[in-house]
C-alpha cells in the first residue's frame, strides 16, 4: 500500500491540497485534524481531552494522535484501500517512529513526504481568514511556535530516509498541486518500475 504523508505549518493548505491528491490519486485521505473535530462534536472522551488542548492553541499530545490514527487504520476502507493520504499525522519524531511501525507490522512503509513550505506571515494571514473559534491570533502563534519546534527534527528524519519532498506552497490552488502531483508521479513511477509485474499492472490501475 503507498503511503503518502503531506507535511506543512497550519495555513499552508494542506487541506485542499489532500483533496485534490486524494481526487486524482484514489487515496484515502486521513485527517487527524477532521477526526478531531468530530471527536469534539460528538463530545468524546478523547475529544473533549482534544477541545482543551485545541482551545489552548496547543497540540494535541502523542498519545492522543497515535491512538487516532491506529484506530483509523484499522478501519475497513483503510485496510482495503490501495493508498492512504496522511494530513496532519506525524507531527514529530515520536509519531513518525509509531507510524512507521504500524506499516511495518502491515509489510507497509512510507512511500513519501510532500512538505508544503509557505512563508509564516502567509499562514497566520490565511488562518485568521477562516474565521475559526479556535483561530485568534495567540493560538495561532502558540501552534506555529509549537510547530516550527517539533517539525524540523522531523523533516529531517523523512530527509535522511530520502523520503521528503519540497513544494513552493505559493501561488493559485492549481499551480501549487501541478507541483505536488508532478512529485507524487516522479516517485511513484519508480515505484512501479521497481515492482513485480502484477504490482506494476496493479499501479497503473490505481496510481495511489
Amino acid at each position: 500500500m503507498v503511503c503518502i504523508v503531506i507535511l506543512g505549518r497550519q495555513g499552508s493548505g494542506k487541506g485542499t491540497q489532500s483533496t485534490l491528491i486524494e481526487r486524482k490519486y484514489g487515496c484515502l485521505h486521513v485527517s487527524t485534524g477532521d477526526m478531531l473535530r468530530s471527536a469534539v462534536s460528538a463530545r468524546s472522551e478523547l475529544g473533549m481531552k482534544a477541545e482543551a488542548l485545541m482551545r489552548s492553541g496547543r497540540l494535541i499530545s502523542d498519545e492522543i494522535a497515535i491512538g487516532i490514527v491506529a484506530e483509523r487504520l484499522q478501519h475497513e476502507d483503510a485496510i482495503n484501500a490501495t493508498g492512504v493520504l496522511l494530513d496532519g499525522f506525524p507531527r514529530n519524531l515520536e509519531q513518525a517512529e509509531a507510524l512507521e511501525a504500524l506499516l511495518a507490522a502491515e509489510g507497509g512503509s512510507i512511500t513519501l513526504a510532500v512538505n508544503l513550505e509557505v512563508p509564516v506571515e502567509v499562514a497566520v494571514e490565511r488562518l485568521l481568514a477562516r474565521g475559526r473559534s479556535d483561530d485568534t491570533e495567540e493560538s495561532i502563534a502558540r501552534r506555529l511556535e509549537d510547530y516550527e519546534i517539533q517539525t524540523m527534527p522531523l523533516l529531517q528524519w523523512f530527509e535522511q530516509r530520502n523520503l521528503l519532498f519540497s513544494v513552493d506552497g505559493l501561488g493559485v490552488v492549481e499551480d501549487v498541486f501541478y507541483r505536488v502531483s508532478s512529485v507524487i508521479d516522479s516517485v511513484l513511477d519508480v515505484a512501479c518500475q521497481q515492482a513485480s509485474p502484477t504490482s506494476k499492472q496493479t499501479k497503473r490501475q490505481s496510481r495511489c
